[in-house]
């Protein structure tokens, strides 16, 4: 069920400011009020953008530590595969 609009909201802005945004308007094939309510609904603030940038550096310190883990482990692997190799090795001679 669709909600009517009964509130309105008044701004001011220059002529300049005016005709750019009926321009984008009639660009997008909807009316002022229709785009400026569109664009409000998609603005984030600089804090969003702030909490987006730290989850990023925590995945990517996330990662970077699993990489890390991941070559240590393999390395231990392999080190573990010399050793038994040379056991193997040893014992086929002895």
């Amino acid at each position: 069920m669709a909600t009517t609009a009964t509130k309105r909201i008044h701004m001011l802005v220059t002529p300049t400011e005016k005709q750019k945004i009926a321009k984008k308007a009639a660009q997008a094939g909807i009316s002022i009020g229709t785009f400026l309510k569109q664009a409000a609904a998609a603005y984030r603030s600089t804090e969003d953008d702030q909490i987006l940038e730290w989850m990023i550096d925590q995945m990517t310190h996330s990662a970077n530590r699993s990489i890390v883990a991941m070559n240590e482990t393999l390395a231990f692997v392999d080190a573990s595969n010399n050793r038994i190799a040379s056991y193997e090795k040893n014992a086929k001679q002895s």
